[in-house]
């Protein structure tokens, strides 16, 4: 990639987001508009801007990743970040907008009428906020540090201070035009570029065969490993060395690798001649990553894969339910019937987009295998206008993709680092009003971007697909049984908040910290929502129907606020309500 296009197109993604959010100063006018737009914000604005904060990095860059990587069975991935808006369209979206809240814990609060269900909720909207902030910021560095060759925590580091500021600045109100501006820039940014590669394969005169097992190299290439690796290879291979190779240094060396594992030291790089096959990775635990691609099940090497597949399925159709930052869009529309509409057209929005990442994933893995060896599959996105068109369209397209990366983790961030600083303002920060949430910003982006260096190596997507697991088994169960029961109490939610969302959260805490298990207990921890979905929801009515003397004495005013068609309201004269020293209308 051209690093001045690249640059270029990068700082004007950049300053776009700055200068939209900035606008916020001028018209954010009262508290109510720093925190849910004064309820004001019409569907197709409010999808646009919906669209935008969901679509993160791991949508723009790891779902290529991980289907040119892994295989057919990450289709999964897409397929649920959109299913999951069915879902929320049938349970929450309408009662939530009618509830009157517009942060998590405010409905847990008025909801259940307990300070303690409030706390326990904000502290799961922060770890869930905090958790998703990760990969986006892991992106930033992987984006960046491609496009300007800058180490990878500056990435992470520019856009956390550039999210600060934005969100600072404006709230909620600007944030929305920024989301909407970032929606459109992503969709262009890949379906441009995407019509040009298509042409590009489609004019191949020997297109690879995308079932190839294992992939080949089409043409002499040159890889250079970042991080020591182990490489599985099932047939002799030729290739050129400058490095450490099973312990001895090579200059220039021409090699020989016999059938076997080789362990191949930070720094080597290795040249391959055309047709050579791409040695497979291995992992820390042994098992084999590529095999099985263009099979469903396959598990992505796991030793469960039914169970693995299941576990990604009920992590993204339910997760969406319980992401923070997703739901407080729907505080900004007018009412439950404009919550509705709004993601109905979210839906369209989020499920055309999901057509081109596995398209760039089967690309990625025809013309850019070097990913596989290398393990940086994230960037397949990136690398493919280089591959297939080249010269100056190569570059321009791929600096179109580069600010469209760059929209996907700004546009996300800010939606997450909204959310949190909402919470922490509120339930953690003394009362001051719009200098509360200004002061909680900094905070609420300090911690992920701290941990993102620690945890640099996991994939993006995986990375999201554990805040999904968390979001799935904590506020899933407390919205639907919240909205739609009125025997909860709020022992019971505590209770399935603190067992489902905890040891979801436990678990992710041990998957992220590294491979500490193997066998069934790895699979477990991995991907929890397949256990912790059920526990949290089982936990919440069992503690409920034991404590059925605690339900709310405002529980039939409550569920009837919930279901109940709202009055017409003249939009220029909206009923106010007070939450915590904040009017919303």
């Amino acid at each position: 990639m051209n690093q001045t296009y690249g640059i270029v197109a990068v700082s004007a993604a950049l300053a776009a987001t700055l200068v939209i959010g900035s606008a916020g100063l001028r018209i954010s006018r009262t508290t109510s508009d720093f925190y849910v737009a004064s309820r004001t914000v019409p569907p197709y604005l409010n999808a646009m801007a919906v669209s935008g904060e969901y679509l993160s990095a791991a949508s723009f860059l790891g779902i290529a990743g991980l289907v040119a990587a892994q295989g057919v069975e990450m289709l999964w991935f897409p397929v649920g970040y959109a299913a999951g808006y069915l879902v929320l369209l049938a349970f929450v979206a309408a009662p939530l907008r009618r509830s009157g809240a517009y942060t998590l814990p405010d409905f847990a609060d008025s909801r259940l009428e307990s300070k303690a269900a409030r706390r326990v909720a904000g502290v799961l909207v922060v770890g869930v906020g905090w958790l998703y902030l990760l990969p986006q910021l892991q992106g930033a560095g992987l984006t960046l540090g491609l496009v300007t060759g800058a180490p990878r925590w500056l990435g992470g580091v520019l856009v956390a201070v550039v999210v600060t500021l934005s969100v600072a600045a404006g709230g909620m109100r600007s944030i929305t035009f920024v989301q909407a501006f970032q929606y459109c820039l992503k969709l262009t940014a890949l379906l441009v570029p995407a019509i040009f590669l298509v042409i590009a394969w489609h004019g191949d005169p020997h297109p690879a065969r995308s079932v190839d097992e294992p992939p080949t190299f089409r043409r002499h290439t040159q890889v250079t490993v970042d991080s020591t690796v182990r490489i599985r290879i099932d047939a002799p291979l030729r290739a050129v060395v400058t490095g450490a190779v099973d312990g001895k240094g090579y200059a220039e060396g021409r090699l020989v690798l016999d059938p076997g594992v080789h362990e191949v030291r930070a720094g080597t790089t290795l040249r391959f001649p055309p047709t050579a096959p791409v040695p497979e990775r291995e992992s820390d635990d042994g098992r084999r990553s590529g095999a099985g691609w263009a099979a469903p099940s396959s598990g992505a090497g796991d030793e469960h894969p039914l169970y693995t597949t299941y576990g990604l399925i009920c992590a993204t159709f339910l997760g969406t339910m319980g992401l923070p930052h997703v739901l407080v869009r729907f505080y900004t529309n007018p009412d439950g019937r404009a919550a509705r509409r709004t993601t109905v057209i979210v839906l369209a929005l989020v499920g055309g987009f999901y057509l081109l990442p596995p398209l760039y994933g089967l690309l990625g893995r025809l013309y850019a295998p070097d990913l596989l060896l290398t393990g940086n599959t994230d960037a397949a996105v990136l690398v493919l206008p280089e591959r297939l068109v080249g010269g100056v369209g190569g570059d321009l397209l791929g600096a179109l993709i580069a600010a469209g990366a760059c929209a996907a983790f700004l546009s996300t961030a800010s939606g997450l680092t909204l959310s949190v600083a909402g919470v922490l303002g509120q339930d953690v920060l003394p009362s001051l009003g719009v200098r509360n949430f200004r002061l909680a910003t900094p905070a609420a982006v300090a911690v992920p971007a701290t941990v993102s260096v620690a945890a640099s190596e996991l994939p993006v997507a995986n990375a999201v697909g554990l805040a999904f697991a968390v979001a799935a088994s904590s506020f899933c169960p407390l919205l639907v049984l919240g909205i739609w029961w009125r025997g909860l109490t709020a022992p019971g939610a505590i209770a399935g908040l603190l067992t489902g969302g905890g040891g979801a959260l436990t678990a992710v805490a041990l998957t992220i910290a590294g491979p500490l298990a193997d066998g069934w207990v790895h699979t477990l921890l991995a991907w929890p929502a397949v256990w912790s979905v059920p526990l949290g929801f089982l936990t919440m009515i069992l503690v409920s129907l034991a404590t059925r003397d605690r339900i709310p004495p405002g529980t039939e005013a409550a569920m009837a606020r919930l279901h109940l068609p709202e009055r017409p309201v003249d939009r220029g004269t909206p009923t106010p309500t007070t939450r915590r020293g904040v009017t919303t209308p």
